[in-house]
Order: C-alpha cells, then sequence, then structure tokens
C-alpha cells in the first residue's frame, strides 16, 4: 500500500503499534521491534498513540494474546482513533496456520478504518498488486516456519524420552522430579513450580516420600484386591485427610490417572496425545506413542499394575450400540424404570456418560429401548461431581496464587476469594450440555450478588470430565445474567478466552519494589 506523508497543516496520521515476542530470536525483541516501527513512522510523519504487546506469546492463534486482543476490541468498539496498524513484519503479527485467520483479522480491521503497515517488510510500501501477493508469501513463510520448528522440536524431545529423560509436566502423586547433570549425578529435587536453569541438566522421575509411596500402592491393592471403584477409593482417603498432590482433595480422575499411568512402573511414554501448533488435541494410537520402558525406579510392581489393567480394560470394553442397548433393556426390566443415576450405579454396565458419547443424548437412549421418562434425574449426578471438580479447580487456583507468592483469604461472601486484599474471585465449573448429537452448549450463570471482581468459568468436556479452557470475565464486562456459548463462538466471547489460568497468576504474582 501507498503511505502518504503528514505534512505540515494536514491531517495528523495517527496509527497504533503491535509488537510480540516469543523466545525464539534475540533480533526480535519487543524493544528492537518498536525501534524500527518508530524509526519508520518518523520518516512517513506517522504519529504513534497507542502500543500494544504481548511478550511472550506465541503467534499460531489469537489464544493467549491479550495484546492483540485488546487491540481488536478496542478497534472494533471505536475506544481508540487510529488510521494504521504498524507491525514489524508479517510473523510478528502472528504465524497463523491457516492464512485465512490472518486474512480475517486484518479484514476485521481495515472495515473499521485501520491499515497494516508490516514496515521491515520489502512490500510494505509497494501497490497493492504487489502488496497483496508478497503478503501471501509472508503469510505462507511465517506459518511453515512455526511447522518446521515445531517438528523439530517433537524429533528432540522423543529422542530426550528414549534417552529416559522426563520432557514436561508434574511429577505426580508418589514421584519426585530429580535434575541431573549431562553425567547424570543427581543435582537435587525439582519443587513444584521449579525448572532447570542450564541447558544441559536433564530431569529424570524418582520415587517420592516412602508415606506417599505407601499410599500408591494402597490405592491399587483397595481396586484390585477389595473391588473399590476410583470414586470409592478417593473419598476414603479425603475421609482419612491425606492430601493428594499440591495439597488438594483427591478425586476419581485422580485414583484412575494413579492406576493407569505407567510413570509408576518406571517406564516414560511421549506423545499419547497431540496439540502441535495449538491446533486440534488428537489422542494418538499407542503405534505412534514414543516410550522407554524401565526409565526410572518404580513405584509400584509391574504384576500390580497390569492387575489393575486388566480390571480397568474389561470394565471399560468397548461393546456395539446393540450389546448397550440389550444391557439397557435388562436394566429397565430389573428396575422398572430408567435415569442417568440408575445407571451409573449399575457396576457391570457402562456409565451414562458412554451412552450420551455413542448415542446423542440419554432421551435418544431411552426411545431405542422403549422407555419413555417423565424427568431425568441423571443432572443430578453431573451436578454432584462438578461440585467436586469446582473443589479441585479452587484449590489448584489458590495453590499456585500462593507459588505466585500472593495470597487468598476468605471474602464476606461465601463462594469468592480475596486475592492479596486487592480484588475477589468466583469460580465455577460450566457443564456441557448436548442439544443434539453433533451440538454443544454451555450455560455461564452469574451470580450478581456475589459482586466478586472476576470470574472464572472453566469450561468442562462433552462428557464433564475434563476441563477444556476458561473464560475470564472482568466484572465491569458483566451485563448479562448468563451467557450461553457454543464450540465456536463469536469475537466478543473468544476475546474473554484462555487456554490456562496463567494470565491470572501474572496478576496476583507481588513483586519487591526497594527502597530509595
Amino acid at each position: 500500500m501507498e503511505v502518504l506523508l503528514s505534512e505540515s497543516g494536514a491531517t495528523p496520521v495517527y496509527a497504533a503499534e503491535y509488537v510480540r515476542m516469543s523466545t525464539e530470536h534475540q533480533q526480535y525483541s519487543l524493544d528492537n521491534q518498536s525501534g524500527f516501527i518508530r524509526e519508520y513512522a518518523d520518516k512517513k510523519g506517522i504519529t504513534i498513540i497507542h502500543t500494544y504487546n504481548d511478550a511472550g506469546k506465541s503467534g499460531l492463534n489469537l489464544a493467549g494474546r491479550p495484546g492483540l486482543k485488546a487491540l481488536l476490541n478496542d478497534v472494533i468498539n471505536h475506544k481508540i482513533n487510529i488510521s494504521l496498524l504498524l507491525v514489524y513484519d508479517v510473523s510478528r503479527f502472528g504465524r497463523f496456520q491457516d492464512t485465512d485467520e490472518a486474512g480475517h483479522y486484518i479484514y476485521l480491521l481495515k472495515t473499521h478504518g485501520v491499515s497494516v503497515i508490516y514496515c521491515a517488510e520489502p512490500f510494505a510500501d509497494q501497490h497493492s498488486e504487489l502488496h497483496m501477493l508478497g503478503l501471501s508469501f509472508s503469510r505462507y513463510g511465517a506459518a511453515s516456519y512455526s511447522r518446521n520448528l515445531s517438528e523439530k522440536v517433537f524429533i528432540g524431545q522423543a529422542n530426550l524420552i528414549r534417552r529416559g529423560f522426563h520432557q514436561g509436566g508434574m511429577a505426580g502423586y508418589g514421584l519426585r522430579r530429580m535434575l541431573i547433570d549431562e553425567q547424570r549425578t543427581p543435582k537435587g529435587i525439582l519443587e513444584f513450580g521449579q525448572r532447570k536453569s542450564i541447558q544441559t541438566d536433564r530431569v529424570i522421575l524418582i520415587p517420592g516420600p516412602q508415606n506417599e509411596v505407601d499410599i500408591v500402592n494402597q490405592i491399587f491393592d483397595m481396586f484390585i484386591h477389595e473391588g473399590k471403584p476410583e470414586l470409592v477409593i478417593a473419598s476414603e482417603l479425603n475421609r482419612k485427610q491425606i492430601i493428594a498432590e499440591n495439597n488438594t482433595a483427591w478425586t476419581r480422575g485422580k485414583i484412575h490417572q494413579i492406576l493407569t499411568n505407567e510413570k509408576y512402573i518406571g517406564n516414560n511414554i511421549y506423545n499419547k496425545t497431540s496439540f502441535k501448533l495449538k491446533q486440534r488435541h488428537i489422542i494418538n494410537p499407542e503405534e505412534q506413542w514414543i516410550r522407554f520402558d524401565g526409565a526410572y525406579d518404580p513405584v509400584i510392581t509391574i504384576e500390580k499394575f497390569n492387575l489393575a489393567r486388566e480390571i480397568i480394560r474389561a470394565r471399560s470394553q468397548v461393546l456395539s450400540e446393540d450389546v448397550l442397548l440389550e444391557k439397557l433393556r435388562a436394566l429397565l426390566l430389573r428396575k422398572g424404570r430408567l435415569s442417568g443415576l440408575i445407571i451409573d450405579e449399575e457396576e457391570l454396565l457402562p456409565s451414562s456418560s458412554v451412552y450420551r458419547s455413542r448415542f446423542g443424548s440419554l432421551l435418544r437412549v431411552y426411545q431405542l429401548v422403549g422407555f419413555n421418562p417423565k424427568t431425568d434425574y441423571s443432572w443430578l449426578e453431573t451436578k454432584k461431581y462438578l461440585k467436586g471438580v469446582n473443589a479441585d479447580i479452587t484449590n489448584t487456583i489458590i495453590s499456585n496464587i500462593y507459588q505466585s507468592d500472593g495470597w487468598v483469604s476468605d471474602s464476606s461472601n461465601a463462594g469468592v476469594l480475596n486475592i492479596n486484599d486487592e480484588f475477589t474471585l468466583a469460580i465455577q465449573a460450566v457443564r456441557c450440555q448436548r442439544t443434539s448429537p453433533t451440538n454443544l452448549r454451555w450455560r455461564i450463570n452469574f451470580n450478581h450478588a456475589l459482586a466478586p471482581d472476576i470470574s472464572i468459568a472453566a469450561r468442562m468436556d462433552s462428557l464433564n470430565e475434563a476441563v477444556i479452557d476458561y473464560y475470564i470475565f472482568p466484572s465491569i464486562d458483566l451485563m448479562l445474567n448468563n451467557i450461553y456459548l457454543k464450540e465456536q463462538n463469536p469475537f466478543s466471547f473468544e476475546f474473554y478466552r484462555f487456554d490456562t489460568l496463567k494470565l491470572l497468576y501474572q496478576l496476583v504474582k507481588r513483586t519487591a519494589i526497594p527502597e530509595a
């Protein structure tokens, strides 16, 4: 595009600058980008009146980039008066894997009167045809760079796994992360939140304190020899006031993770799931797993682990739809009625979530087996489960806030946390509802009577078993009593969506100010 100078007496040209840095190249530091952009602006007679930045943020998508989100929001809602957006180059605006996504955001800006200039690109001041051609090549190049880098990182991580080194993530209950040097000499245990600081150092897993190792073995014994399911084991441990990892309560999911994770028998496994380039989460087939058996000292015997595995496999074997319906008809014949609660209490029957997943909804299943319910009370079981999930999320948030040198106290309103005596926080796990076999919906309810400064909604997956993302709403933006979300939502909602709560922990982190 052709950039016109703001000559003396002419209407000034106002612009915003956007800078982004991941961690890949020092020449892309925020200061270097801004310096180049401002030099360009001075030459062109452009006045920069706003700066938006994303420090240490990936450019693969919009999620987790508050700077770019704020820019789009301010332009769309006419909160700033600019006609240009200055960016160092195409890759700094984003390495979007779908180049149409980058074009979409550029189009949003353009339709609101803001043109984008990539100051360091050779086509920055060229005519429209050459500009569009160069822009297309640059967008493709930016996306290709991330794909190539992702593949190189994966190969490197797979190589480290095959050598027996732990790659990311928490150790797990009953285990600890041991830092070792390049000669495999132990250097010390990494506590929660700590990371290695020397590039040649590596991390392995070792058995944790003996009391935790004993609890892990007790979990397997209760499951194998006493026939207790995961939820019962979790309840017993909580009743005995035995604390789970990071001072949290035990849940069914935590028990199941211990019973099924091979790291407890010393095996190092990687690539069970993929989230490459921040696209879709993929569950990989077992032949694609990267593994090194016997990488660590085991916490339990292989015999115990295999016994638990066989029980779980027998319990969760894949049944045909005909067999599932036949089992449900037999249950209906014995009980005279059906509900999600009745199905879940039947020990030899798959859970109600399995029926929902396979058939779309319980109502459709009821129709197929000839049951016409007046009311389905399965939501009560889900609601009860989500209370436990909500407690887990709250405990995790509290733990991470303390790890960030913040503190938490109870607010005068029940269900609201007081953070650093600076702001209040309300947390809710949001149930996923299936409105049709292919459509999902989440309803977020806001209790304005609690008056929290920030509301966090943890959106559950289609089976209401795990959190998929978080929506963080400041109270100043909440005018409605409830919000309905779908799998794909408009930008006005996506602006508040985050994959993790890292932003919250950065917000509460305390920084010491030296005395003068």
